[in-house]
């Protein structure tokens, strides 16, 4: 068990800054993701609390105890490389059991075996044992990295996207494997991941890094609901969200919007039109995700765009249909057993129901309907 604290935490590696004044907490037995794309700096932090890595500048704290020049060895961490790092001369079994029998934290050869079965039987790995990593596939190598971090009973979980390379299937099943271990353990964990799903499903927390500073700290129901900029909106979610450019119009008192092109003034929920009445911003974005958008053959509402059909994505259930709007491709989901032609005329609406209003210049988040209840713990 442990609470981990990062404050002002820099690295730097000759001309690129991995780190940039990283603060953050990390709370007792929280499962906590790192979320980012490459070269965030998601993996660095993992090895600097690991210790293998020294920080520029700033502190490491495990337990309010200051482990900047701590050995790794001596942290009581246990950590899953996305390279999986396995012993090329040991069997699977043999890797599996390596941090049991080091000298710091030995085990019992009786406690060394049941502990390898247990989470083999997990993994789909158990019958493996006497392969060494060389004839194994990139999943099983993972599995088996995976596998010799869990058999421990550290302060401290890190891992760095170690379900990356299982099938999809296997990846869901790992998901909630990986959960339910954690919680059952009773260990904080710090986890990176690429994937948005994974992001959502296993964090209690999910710290979003880019170019080595985090951008936003929160549950995933407050990233993907009120992401604090267009660039964490565009992270959460698939399809990515559309961003639309718009315009407020004011006269008097009314208060309206212009979106893109459009000749057509769009009426705004109450409480956003009241938030443009009391802050004179013109230019906006709109952030809307495809399942927001409504379609029609017909120009059945003068708020209706007309489009033109760009592309037809078939992905089982579904399909994503990017149209045309005024220059602008917006993507949206249709039936699987949607069919139209390329090129074809169509007209697309916008709900603003669960649209983010962003502003239009620095894309910083601004307001969205109803969004008191969304911090409440509503939608």
């Amino acid at each position: 068990m442990a609470d981990i604290q990062l404050e002002n935490l820099t690295k730097t590696y000759k001309d690129v800054t991995a780190l940039n004044n990283v603060t953050l907490s990390v709370h007792d037995k929280e499962f906590l993701v790192l979320f980012g794309p490459a070269g965030a700096g998601k993996t660095t932090m993992l090895k600097m609390i690991a210790g293998l890595e020294l920080p520029d500048d700033g502190l490491i704290k495990i337990n309010d105890e200051i482990v900047n020049i701590v050995a790794p060895a001596n942290r009581n961490v246990s950590m899953v490389f996305e390279n999986y790092a396995l012993y090329p001369h040991l069997s699977v079994y043999d890797n599996i059991a390596s941090p049991m029998r080091s000298k710091l934290y030995k085990e019992s050869e009786e406690y060394i075996e049941k502990a390898i079965k247990d989470v083999t039987s997990k993994m789909k790995i158990d019958t493996l044992y006497e392969r060494l990593p060389s004839q194994l596939s990139n999943g099983q190598r993972q599995r088996v990295a995976l596998g010799r971090c869990l058999v421990r009973k550290p302060n401290v979980f890190l891992m760095d996207e170690p379900l990356a390379h299982l099938d999809a299937k296997l990846r869901h099943f790992m998901r909630a494997e990986l959960k339910e271990m954690q919680s059952s353990f009773d260990t904080t964990t710090i986890y990176v991941t690429h994937d948005y799903m994974e992001a959502l499903s296993l964090g209690d927390r999910i710290a979003i890094i880019n170019e080595g500073q985090i951008v936003q700290l929160g549950t995933g129901s407050e990233l993907f609901y009120t992401p604090c900029n267009e660039f964490v909106a565009k992270l959460m979610g698939e399809p990515e969200i559309n961003i639309i450019p718009a315009q407020i119009i004011r006269d008097k008192d009314m208060v309206k919007m212009r979106i893109m092109k459009q000749e057509t003034l769009v009426d705004l929920p109450k409480d956003v039109a009241d938030f443009f009445r009391h802050n004179k911003i013109e230019k906006i974005d709109l952030g809307v995700r495809g399942n927001d958008l409504s379609y029609s053959e017909t120009l059945d509402d003068p708020e209706f765009m007309e489009s033109k059909v760009f592309v037809l994505e078939p992905i089982g259930n579904r399909s994503i249909l990017t149209v045309d709007t005024d220059g602008h491709h917006i993507r949206l989901i249709v039936p699987n057993d949607f069919q139209k032609e390329m090129d074809s005329t169509m007209y697309v609406k916008i709900d603003l129901t669960d649209t983010i209003f962003f502003d239009g210049e620095t894309t910083e988040f601004l307001i969205r309907h109803n969004q008191s209840n969304l911090v409440k713990g509503g939608k």
